[in-house]
């Protein structure tokens, strides 16, 4: 039983009449409190079919807690009698109208491993584990049951695609620099935003092929594309990885190659290879992190007497859940770029912070403001004061974004979800800051 909210002593009292017919049959009479219980009991006896009846015969609840019991226990039928879709659709609706409901995210997640879709089991175990009213049991079988999923994880395929309407595709800031020269002053014009409508479409998946209850050999490959109607500013990004993959019962690592090939306006741009090492793990029922450390080597097409060089990241994540629908993630770290010129060598710090909940009505709610910084090695010929002059650039980047979907538009199990983002980079190089509104609508798989 749920019944969130509800003490059953304070219920109204039972109410459980017995008459005679005419025809020496009984007749019951009983509350709909009485009526729940006593399909609770039969559905954990196994007596499946009375308690159907019972259920699907009882007059409507009004939607209140009792409501939320009887549909919870009509999921829990269809599961035990194998038809998880059913069940499935039952709790995903008993969710969107009550996101808060630990025990019915526990019972999907259940179904979803019955149905060997691992990531979104992953996924409302991960809320579920903030319930606090939930017995101990049902936490210990939880714990068991992720890193049962961690086991079973073998496969998973994902695809976004969406629009996005942006002002300033090329990270323009317009306006006119001045230089002084032994002539006088000479104008020149610095490019100004330009608005576009770009289609995005992110195409990739994964596969561990299991050597043992343990170890895994997890390969990935994806795409990235942004098309946009001045085809100047069109990016293409293909990237693989493969590698073993070691799992225990709080945690994992994977230990990959990695390479990656970039066009940037149908020209080829550069590629990349190197290796990395991703590890997560489970600190408390609540709190789960990772660290995430890679290398390539990068060579450039054009710019590689430039460019050509070394990136080094090291970025560290968390996930808390803080109530069975509503989490915070947290992401930091620094990445390292070399280069053949030090003068685009850089560190590059960053910082960010999401808040998610899954609110009432079927809404996903998504909040993150994201910072980093762009410090460069040393000194580039730049306009500067009005001067030409050698300048070691400093840039600050913030970026805040929204992101809203609604569970009730899913489309095979994908949602139509809009993103509102706002960039702004602060440089002591005038020339480099801008600003950049994006509107993004996108299809993201449903977890």
């Amino acid at each position: 039983m749920i019944l969130p909210g509800v003490t059953w002593a304070e219920s109204s009292a039972s109410n459980v009449s017995v008459e005679t017919n005419d025809d020496g049959t009984h007749s019951v009479t009983m509350t709909a409190l009485d009526a729940l219980k006593l399909a609770a009991a039969m559905v954990d006896d196994g007596n499946l079919d009375t308690a159907e009846q019972i259920l699907t015969k009882m007059p409507p609840l009004g939607g209140g807690p009792l409501e939320i019991e009887r549909w919870f226990l009509l999921g829990r039928i269809a599961g035990f009698r194998g038809d998880f879709d059913t069940a499935i659709e039952i709790y995903r609706t008993v969710l969107d109208a009550h996101p808060d409901l630990a025990r019915v995210r526990f019972e999907l997640a259940i179904c979803y491993m019955k149905t060997s879709q691992w990531y979104r089991a992953d996924h409302q175990l991960r809320l579920a584990m903030a319930g606090e009213d939930l017995p101990d049991n049902v936490r210990q079988m939880m714990n068991y049951y992720r890193y049962f999923v961690r086991q079973n994880k073998n496969w998973n395929i994902w695809f976004n695609f969406g629009a996005t309407p942006d002002n300033n595709i090329n990270n323009a800031n317009g306006g006119t620099q001045i230089v002084n020269y032994m002539g006088g002053k000479f104008y020149s014009d610095l490019p100004d935003p330009i608005s576009a409508i770009g289609y995005n479409f992110t195409l990739g998946g994964n596969y561990e092929f299991k050597l043992s209850d343990q170890w895994r050999w997890k390969s990935d490959a994806g795409a990235y594309a942004s098309i946009y109607d001045i085809h100047d500013y069109d990016d293409l990004y293909l990237y693989a990885s493969t590698g073993p993959r070691f799992i225990w019962s709080r945690g994992d690592v994977w230990l990959a190659a990695v390479g990656a090939r970039r066009w940037y306006g149908w020209n080829e741009y550069n590629w990349s290879a190197g290796a990395r090492i991703n590890t997560n793990y489970d600190f408390t029922r609540k709190l789960s992190g990772g660290l995430n450390l890679q290398y390539t080597r990068n060579s450039y097409d054009d710019y590689g007497d430039y460019l050509d060089g070394d990136t080094f990241a090291a970025n560290i994540n968390a996930f808390y859940s803080i109530t069975p629908n509503i989490y915070a993630i947290f992401r930091g770290g620094a990445s390292r770029e070399i280069t053949v010129a030090r003068e685009y060598s850089y560190w590059m710090p960053n910082i960010s912070i999401g808040i998610g909940a899954e609110l009432p009505y079927g809404f996903n709610v998504y909040v993150e403001p994201a910072l980093y910084w762009q410090l460069y090695d040393a000194p580039q010929w730049v306009i500067y004061n009005q001067d030409y002059t050698r300048v070691t650039e400093r840039d600050f980047n913030q970026r805040y974004s929204v992101s809203i979907s609604n569970n009730k538009f899913d489309v095979m199990g994908f949602l139509p979800t809009i993103v509102f983002s706002y960039t702004r980079r602060d440089s002591n190089l005038w020339q480099r800051e801008y600003d950049r509104w994006a509107v993004e609508f996108t299809m993201s798989q449903r977890f």
